[in-house]
């Protein structure tokens, strides 16, 4: 190939931008398909010949990242906090009057549609996408900027000055909504359906675990889009001193703004745009639960300031849920990681919040039985959140006579065996049952239990399906060869989904997750493995009475009742659990393939006994604490350790029953509570300084 003409470079990068900019900023596609591949095919070409061509931010660089091994941590540089809801006019003309009265004079709002979708912060540096981070907990996010990179809806670089916008800040954190839009989401079930593989549950669970893999070309073959809304650090412009502006500014630049913004000159004007939103909304590509309204003007933005938990200058109006009317056909039992059966109901397809709705959870026997639902029945379904479809009640005004009652199973659906029903709940108590072990598996890998990054619902589902993971300890052994040959969705330089070998660079990075959870310790594990009335507390209090799974396994449900918080039935059932050699087994499988099971959280009873004769006016001795915010010296769960070790009960929720509240930086709604219940509150210096004058344990 011939040496290539600068300019043909930068015109092909040029035109796929505006590409890119014309179908996700302007709903005004440019070119068809077809013409962008063969466009984006040519650059491609002349990069590969050319390396010195390449550049970081030119469209080529978007899809085929190699997989990555997990997900750092980043820290916000301004901390993306939670808004605050309101759910009737009243509440909202009170809201904007608490507004009014502080900045002095009648408030110029902006009214836009709350998209139903991951928030996230894209940073730019020199108008170059550097970082791209999840919302998380509002002060500490995952970086996705590998899986960002693959949506043509993000651009890599952002167009200078252009529609006069001026020039581009140094640095622009730009906060908004990855989303799925309703036909992709429905594209992509289809698919999944002809293939026979499990649904996805709705659009946004698909968006996250999408942003989640592993590896980029998953993000790549599905086509989220995404749309901002606010901002976060950036080198001020003087030229924009509004969010309407710089809205304007931001379409500009060539990042995607929402269409259906409203610039509200009165409160009226505001109340009038939810009011007729509340008739469009089913009617949008993109699924919405709410209209955000913010003050306009930056000056009384930062007039009117924040709270812990949120800014006083910004509120989104829910909707209620939108209901509608469909017929229930059948009702299936779904067997969950701890052998709960769920009724799901399966009805005649019904448009709920512009997705379609075929499925929807019926929660136990005594719901049913309550709402006297019947098979037949025509049913109001509407959706929990605008996340869950639920089934509320039958239309008793349709009822013809022909409506059969649902009868609970005899057997599990799953693997036939037998089923016990506890109150409201019905099990199936085989060890052997596939279902569960599909749901254990699902329930072993996630973040709070052994932490092995890159196995979502399908892969797992595949993984059981070639029986290469028949078995718990299967994770950390998996066949690389085996498993590499798996197929999974990829793409196309346009974006078009294909299929291809999952590979072995991302089994490699599964397996390197799962290496480092080998180390996770007693807890961790016995939480993981889905043990009925074992969860998170009472595997720390096991790990902490016994130095390991053996001296656990050897001791006694009188032993057990003992310990603080369990009961007869608790240690009985846990007791019984570990003497069958089905979880024996398990565990002797999991030690085989390196797992360790010894406790990082053992006291000895010297310890418990020196902790229990600390003096009465010991400050922390029997109070129960509430941490909320980030440490310079302390790690979250390390400093609740040291607080349970001191005797502390330490919970998740301020309560009446708190008794002190931990508040490191960027400490939110818990901190808010505390105030308003009047709850002592101590800072990290506060509690280092009682910490040291404590004897040591």
């Amino acid at each position: 190939m011939a040496r290539p003409n600068e300019s043909r470079v930068a015109h092909l990068r040029d035109i796929l931008d505006r590409a890119n900019t014309g179908y996700y900023v302007d709903a005004q596609p440019l070119m068809a398909d077809s013409e962008y591949d063969t466009l984006l095919a040519e650059l491609a070409a002349i990069e590969g010949a050319f390396p010195e061509c390449v550049d970081p931010s030119s469209p080529t660089q978007r899809v085929g990242g190699k997989p990555i091994a997990g997900f750092a941590q980043v820290a916000h540089r301004i901390p993306m906090q939670s808004i605050d809801n309101t759910y009737a006019i009243d509440d909202f003309l009170a809201w904007y009057r608490r507004c009014e009265k502080v900045i002095g004079h009648p408030i110029v709002l902006v009214a836009d549609p709350k998209i139903d979708g991951v928030a996230v912060s894209l940073r730019y540096e020199q108008g170059r996408l550097a970082c791209a981070v999840t919302r998380g907990d509002g002060t500490t996010g995952d970086d996705v900027t590998s899986n960002v990179r693959a949506l043509r809806a993000i651009p890599l670089r952002l167009q200078s000055g252009g529609r006069g916008a001026g020039a581009l800040p140094d640095v622009l954190e730009v906060r908004g909504e990855i989303y799925m839009p309703n036909a992709e989401f429905e594209r992509i079930n289809a698919q999944r359906e002809t293939r026979g593989e499990p649904l996805l549950a709705n659009a946004r669970n698909a968006t996250a675990g999408t942003l989640k893999s592993l590896d980029p070309s998953v993000a790549a073959s599905r086509r989220l889009a995404f749309i901002a809304h606010g901002r976060g650090e950036w080198s001020a412009h003087h030229d924009i001193a509004s969010h309407w502006v710089f809205l304007a500014a931001l379409r500009a630049w060539g990042i995607p703004v929402n269409h259906n913004a409203h610039l509200c000159a009165t409160a009226e004007h505001a109340v009038a745009a939810i009011e007729s939103f509340a008739h469009a909304r089913s009617s949008l590509p993109f699924g919405v639960d709410g209209m955000v309204v913010r003050v306009n003007d930056f000056a009384e933005q930062d007039q009117l300031g924040m709270t812990g938990k949120s800014p006083r200058w910004i509120v989104a109006f829910k909707y209620p849920p939108e209901r509608a009317v469909t017929v229930l056909c059948r009702v299936e039992w779904q067997v969950g990681k701890g052998g709960t059966l769920t009724p799901r109901a399966t009805m005649e397809p019904v448009l709920i919040s512009g997705s379609t709705v075929t499925h929807a959870t019926l929660h136990n026997l005594e719901e049913i039985s309550r709402k006297d639902i019947r098979l037949g029945d025509y049913v109001f379904v509407e959706k929990a959140g605008e996340v869950i479809p639920q089934v509320i009640g039958p239309v008793l005004s349709k009822r013809s006579g022909a409506e059969r009652s649902i009868e609970a199973p005899t057997k599990c659906p799953s693997c036939g065996g037998e089923i016990v029903q506890e109150g409201a709940k019905l099990f199936c108590v085989s060890a052997t049952c596939p279902a569960q072990f599909r749901e254990r598996l699902r329930w072993f890998v996630g973040r709070d239990q052994m932490d092995i990054d890159g196995l979502g619902e399908r892969l797992i589902d595949q993984l059981v399906d070639a029986k290469l993971v028949v078995h718990f300890a299967d994770l950390f052994r998996l066949p690389r060869e085996a498993a590499a040959n798996l197929e999974t969705e990829a793409v196309l330089k346009s974006g078009k989904p294909s299929r291809r070998r999952l590979g072995e660079k991302t089994v490699d990075a599964i397996m390197q997750s799962a290496a480092q959870a080998r180390s996770r310790g007693l807890a961790r594990v016995l939480a993981a493995l889905g043990i009925r009335h074992l969860g998170t507390a009472a595997a720390k209090t096991l790990a902490r009475s016994f130095t390991d799974i053996h001296a656990l396994m050897a001791a006694t449900s009188r032993q057990l009742e003992e310990l603080p918080d369990f009961g007869t039935i608790t240690a009985e059932s846990i007791a019984h659990d570990f003497a069958t050699p089905t979880l024996r087994e398990t565990i002797a499988q999991l030690e085989a393939v390196g797992v360790d099971f010894t406790s990082r959280d053992y006291r000895s009873p010297e310890s418990r006994a020196a902790a229990e004769s600390l003096p009465a006016e010991d400050p922390l001795r029997g109070k129960t604490v509430v941490i909320t915010g980030t440490f310079e010296q302390f790690e979250r769960r390390a400093l609740t350790e040291l607080l349970e070790i001191r005797g502390c009960k330490v919970s998740g929720s301020v309560s009446t029953k708190t008794n002190i509240v931990i508040a490191g930086e960027s400490a939110g709604s818990k901190l808010d509570r505390a105030q308003e219940l009047g709850i002592t509150v101590w800072n990290e210096a506060q509690l280092r300084d009682v910490l040291d004058a404590l004897p040591p344990l």
